[in-house]
């Protein structure tokens, strides 16, 4: 799907599959010859269309992730180049900065959710409190990875590129060395921050180095240790939280730090000097709708949906995004967010899929490992090495996934792609992590990985094309503040159906003995009972159900939403 990340784990994926035109407000989804497509380039100061020039160029990978959208990769072919051409040497060391740059992120991202039914056992933090770990992260990032982008462009990619690894650098030490859970939220909150400087600048940087045809080969070597990263990340970090310490994932960070920045004095500086003025108070004012309403839904568990502070943090919270909205509004075409981007059909609708595909993605991967672990009795190690065929179904399959959407058509991938990976969340929802992995869960997640990797590649495409070449980068950079706020929001409102299902469950409990037993559980205390364990199971269970639910609803959205493709248009 977006911007990146991703922080989280990137994939490549042949952008010559799966191209969808749209032309203007209100086009219907379209499937084009790919040798007739045009890509973003920039002359001028100002984004335009041109050819492809030969067929390895109209192969360039895109990255898709655990986490993240589906557009990363188009930030980098939309950025400007040098005025002078940087040498081979120059351009080996940006693209060694930039990998591991990434991959600090990539890494951290990949596997903190693997370490944190560890950390709240160590910490003894509380359901919600073990939230705003993940989201904390989340939402500074989703607030600020669009001002991260366009400060980029204004100040220097280079010089925003290191500020955000320093940034990042010291939030992980701190998070590393966190003697408690406030300390550790704090600084995975700083965390986001230096992420969404560091991540659309190395990004661009890459795009400023390489001139159209070797950043073909530039991307495919980014996107392959992104890939590997995915498949290893977890794994890696639940061995570190099992042989080390949860906290060594985090402090993980400081060597790859210091070896990106160092390479990354070695790269030139490149900005647009035709690049807007930051947005601040759009930023200040998503970020604080977007804390509003995550506060809100994590202290239902506690405090009741009818309690008047939760009615007023999130009535306060959707009120913020209507003055956000308004900002925007106002700004125009100076705006982080342009609202005249959904003038399109074909963009409102894969946001609209973007939401509900990463809630249930960010919803079953936060509360996955606590199912593997608490129920299973998963290491950490497992249970991270639980998620690999996800990952590698994902890399391996999108050219596949690509062909697919050649020979049906991108809508029949768009429809089916989240239909079939609701059905692997819904036979997770009924897997036993007690029994076997390979009869159980294993089956349910290659089916979740296989509806994912068919639906990521032709959403790429539909975000890209549907609102014209002059911004296609502008418009990645949404739908991955989408996804991240998709991910946001899974963990707090899932947060509050797991806790609601599991006091209905646990018949006759009070709120905040319910309350105070689904804490035990996911910290791993000794002591629980059997029906405080058979209603978490159960509870478990419904939350991956509306997961699956959330996927279904997107494939049926899209089918609807979007008119189907004429028999003329598909020629």
């Amino acid at each position: 799907m977006v911007s990146l990340r991703p922080t989280r784990a990137y994939l490549a994926v042949p952008a010559h599959r799966s191209r969808l035109v749209a032309k203007g407000p209100g086009a219907d989804l379209r499937l084009s010859d790919p040798a007739k497509w045009a890509k973003p380039a920039v002359a001028n100061g100002t984004l335009e269309a041109h050819a492809d020039r030969d067929s390895h160029a109209s192969r360039a990978p895109q990255m898709i992730g655990f986490m993240q959208s589906p557009c990363d990769a188009n930030v980098i072919r939309v950025t400007p180049a040098f005025d002078a051409a940087p040498s081979q040497r120059r351009k080996r060391l940006t693209l060694a900065a930039t990998i591991f740059g990434s991959s600090m992120a990539l890494v951290d991202g990949s596997v903190v959710n693997i370490a944190l039914p560890t950390i709240q056992h160590v910490l003894h933090a509380s359901v919600a409190a073990t939230q705003w770990i993940v989201n904390a992260y989340l939402l500074l990032l989703s607030a600020t990875v669009l001002v991260g982008g366009a400060a980029a462009d204004l100040y220097g990619r280079r010089r925003i590129f290191v500020f955000g690894i320093t940034i990042f650098t010291l939030a992980s030490i701190t998070c590393g060395l966190s003697p408690n859970i406030t300390v550790l939220v704090a600084s995975r909150a700083i965390q986001g921050v230096g992420a969404a400087f560091l991540i659309p600048a190395s990004l661009a940087m890459l795009g400023a180095t390489f001139d159209e045809h070797e950043r073909n080969h530039a991307i495919g070597v980014w996107a392959g240790v992104g890939a590997l990263t995915a498949a290893i990340g977890p794994v890696l970090g639940g061995w570190l939280v099992d042989q080390v310490s949860w906290r060594a994932i985090f402090l993980l960070n400081v060597p790859l730090a210091a070896v990106a920045a160092g390479l990354a004095s070695f790269a030139g500086e490149s900005r647009n000097d035709s690049a807007k003025s930051l947005d601040w108070t759009g930023a200040a004012t998503i970020a604080a709708a977007l804390a509003s309403i995550t506060w809100g839904l994590n202290a239902i568990p506690a405090s009741g949906f009818s309690d008047r502070t939760v009615v007023g943090a999130l009535g306060s919270g959707f009120l913020l995004l209507l003055l956000f909205l308004a900002i925007e509004a106002r700004l125009g075409a100076r705006a982080m967010m342009p609202l005249s981007l959904y003038g399109s059909r074909s963009f409102a609708a894969a946001n609209a899929l973007t939401l509900l595909l990463y809630f249930a993605l960010g919803g079953a991967l936060y509360y996955l490992p606590f199912g593997l672990i608490r129920l299973g009795g998963y290491s950490a190690t497992q249970a991270g090495a639980a998620l690999l065929p996800f990952a590698l179904i994902m890399g391996f399959g999108a050219q596949f996934a690509g062909m697919l959407s050649d020979r049906f058509g991108p809508q029949q991938s768009l429809t089916f792609g989240p239909v079939i990976a609701g059905c692997g969340l819904a036979l997770l929802a009924f897997a036993d992590f007690r029994q076997s992995y390979w009869a159980g869960a294993f089956p349910a997640i290659c089916v979740f990985g296989i509806g994912m990797t068919i639906t990521v590649p032709p959403l790429t495409s539909m975000v890209m094309s549907s609102v014209g070449d002059a911004h296609a980068g502008l418009a990645s950079g949404v739908n991955n503040a989408v996804a991240r706020v998709a991910g946001l929001f899974a963990v707090a409102a899932l947060g509050a159906v797991l806790f609601a299902s599991f006091s209905y469950h646990l018949a006759g409990a009070p709120r905040a003995q319910a309350n105070e037993a689904l804490n035990a559980i996911l910290a791993g205390q000794a002591g629980i009972t059997e029906a405080a364990t058979a209603a978490f199971e159960r509870a478990l269970r419904i939350v991956l159900q509306v997961a699956a639910l959330c996927s279904l609803l997107g494939g049926i959205l899209l089918r609807f939403w979007i008119r189907p493709i004429g028999s003329q248009a598909a020629r």
